[in-house]
């Protein structure tokens, strides 16, 4: 399990992060010096401005743009960032967020990072300076800045949609590494032997296939081909990925082992999105390349149409909602109570769903 936050514990965590003052203290200036270092850094001399920013930089501070305005600590604003809401499995945890979060009459405000550490670390400095009462990330991977400013502010932090071993605060998802690794299992199992991978560059993607690719790697087995795509998936990248590939279909099946013996099956592409794998499924449709007969497809996500594609798809289902629901309940608990709140480190776990695409074995000639 995730080991807790070394650099702040959970019960020492709060809305009451580095100040001002505390700026001012360790610089060895006044707290107006600061304040103009921020907002008149042409009123500074260059001595003193490089000083006080280089402990701005150490410290993580974020100015409080509303402090004025506050009667109290509390902002009544939860932040969520989301790589995309076009998946419609990350438009599931935003909704479950924000209804959670409004029963408990907390507003929602909705960045969108592209899957880009840099993007979500312009994103947070923005939003921190809103001062939140917490905020919900999708994934671990983070620019260092970014951690830093989270610890040094002490708004409490739920990473969703992953796991680590060093969480910022607290943390509700899964293990892409095991979902790599079960998957190709459970394909091997089934009698796949020839491979290839369809992804875009997600960091969180690339680390279930290759993850897919070491389990593989126990078996003697190299996939054929990995097309990586750059950006979001879409299903144009899905179609082209199968048309990157199709001299692969020349090739004779590999014959399955084991207990399949006397036993084929077709090439498969096994696509970290959903997306990706529809893009296959149509492409492979406009060119009479029946599935599974030709080739076998696998997605990833489960989003609302992979049951009913034709062929209906085989693919990874995690419930997005469920995410949701436990990252906004383990928000509201460390609001409720900054001090007594236990951490938290929930692996939501996944499930492997088998349908048509990945279809029955074949004869053999």
């Amino acid at each position: 399990m995730p080991k807790p936050d070394k650099a702040r514990p959970a019960s020492a965590r709060s809305t009451h992060g580095v100040t001002l003052f505390d700026v001012a203290k360790l610089a060895g200036v006044a707290p107006i010096t600061v304040s103009r270092v921020m907002n008149q850094p042409d009123q500074v001399k260059e001595s003193t401005l490089l000083k006080v920013r280089r402990v701005i930089e150490e410290t993580g501070y974020v100015r409080n743009q509303i402090a004025g305005s506050l009667a109290s600590n509390r902002t009544r604003l939860v932040a969520v960032v989301v790589p995309m809401l076009t998946n419609p499995i990350f438009a599931d945890t935003f909704q479950a967020i924000a209804a959670r979060l409004a029963q408990a009459n907390y507003q929602v405000l909705l960045g969108i990072s592209g899957y880009q550490a840099a993007q979500e670390q312009e994103l947070l400095e923005v939003v921190l300076s809103r001062r939140p009462d917490g905020i919900i990330l999708t994934g671990t991977i983070h620019t260092e800045v970014s951690r830093k400013r989270l610890r040094a502010t002490g708004v409490p932090v739920v990473e969703t949609w992953d796991m680590t071993d060093d969480p910022i605060d607290m943390l509700v998802g899964f293990s892409h590494e095991t979902i790599g690794q079960r998957e190709a299992q459970h394909l091997l199992a089934q009698g796949y032997r020839d491979f290839v991978l369809i992804e875009v560059d997600d960091p969180r993607g690339m680390r279930r296939s290759n993850s897919f690719i070491r389990q593989l790697a126990l078996r003697g087995i190299t996939p054929l081909d990995r097309q990586t795509f750059k950006g979001l998936p879409t299903l144009e990248q899905g179609r082209q990925g199968l048309v990157n590939v199709l001299p692969l279909l020349q090739r004779p099946p590999a014959r399955a082992l084991d207990h399949s013996q006397g036993m084929t099956r077709p090439l498969i592409l096994v696509c970290t999105s959903d997306t990706l794998a529809h893009g296959v499924l149509t492409e492979a449709a406009s060119r009479g390349i029946a599935i599974p007969d030709h080739i076998a497809v696998m997605g990833f996500g489960d989003m609302n149409f992979a049951a009913h594609t034709f062929p209906a798809l085989s693919t990874v289902k995690i419930n997005g909602a469920y995410i949701g629901q436990q990252a906004a309940a383990a928000l509201l608990a460390r609001l409720k109570d900054p001090n007594g709140a236990q951490p938290v480190a929930m692996d939501v776990g996944f499930t492997l769903v088998d349908r048509d695409s990945t279809g029955p074995l074949l004869d053999g000639q």
